[in-house]
């Protein structure tokens, strides 16, 4: 049984997409370990990553502490994420439990870290603030970190996956039953919902960057790799099909057969324990 506070629809809306989300997103940057690890003051014993997905904001933390958790509710995500740790050597110090953010299946005060990469705005947060706090051990860190979408290219390409995700937006909203739809939390409430919670004695938004290649397939790929977008598509419309079309010609001229930087800002919402 799902825990209170738990939204269906948000689990289900990361169905069936698992390989694509891998393929093409952003993994964690490095910044992401720095801050956190200087904050901290030593290296973590344990990290936990809440909504972790396929595990690409938990396999960075591989040499960088002594044991780390990966925690998903969807079953196709933390799947994806599960194979990929079998296929690895030496990768006995990270696990993956399917759970919930607001119930964590860990000791109280056990962990030195938790992090939510672009997942908090996806849970109940007084709940799983409070229960962020309790697995927490004092002076421990939690940080709600997010990337701004689309990268940073050029504009012409960014105004084409802007166009395709409200395409998909209007779609979902007109034929989705409203039962069925996920609910998106305002991400700009992080760092009022961290200091509301009463949890930390210090909090702060950090603004950072981080540079990635990709070639038109993967800017392509890193819009078909959205929610809206894949909930537009499960509806079985072909509604989208012509914007689809249109971005990738978009992207395949610009690129023009080249592997370009792209500009990944990031967001951190930090709370010390």
């Amino acid at each position: 049984m799902i825990p209170e506070g738990n939204l269906q629809s948000n689990i289900d809306r990361f169905t069936g997409f698992e390989h694509v989300y891998d393929r093409f997103r952003p993994t964690a940057p490095r910044p992401v370990i720095d801050i956190l690890t200087t904050y901290l003051g030593r290296s973590p014993s344990l990290v936990v990553d809440v909504g972790c997905g396929t595990g690409l904001s938990t396999f960075v933390w591989r040499g960088s502490a002594a044991r780390v958790v990966g925690v998903e509710p969807n079953a196709d995500m933390i799947g994806q994420a599960r194979a990929k740790l079998a296929a690895l050597d030496g990768a006995g110090s990270i696990s993956f439990v399917q759970g919930y953010s607001n119930k964590l299946e860990l000791e109280s005060e056990s962990a030195d870290i938790v992090t939510c990469s672009q997942s908090f705005h996806w849970m109940e947060p007084v709940s799983t603030l409070r229960e962020v706090s309790r697995i927490l051990r004092p002076g421990g860190i939690f940080a709600a970190y997010d990337c701004d979408w689309p990268p940073t290219i050029h504009w012409t390409v960014e105004q084409g996956y802007n166009k395709l995700i409200e395409k998909a937006d209007a779609i979902v909203d007109r034929l989705a039953d409203k039962r069925d739809k996920a609910v998106k939390r305002d991400k700009e409430r992080h760092l009022q919902q961290l200091r509301d919670s009463g949890a930390f004695r210090y909090t702060k938004e950090i603004v950072f960057h981080n540079a990635e290649q990709g070639d038109a397939e993967r800017y392509v790929g890193l819009a078909l790799s959205q929610g809206g977008v894949q909930t537009a598509l499960k509806l079985g419309t072909n509604e989208l099909d012509a914007e689809i079309a249109a971005f990738r010609e978009a992207a395949e001229r610009f690129f023009a057969g080249r592997t370009l930087e792209l500009l990944f800002g990031y967001r951190m919402r930090l709370g010390v324990k």
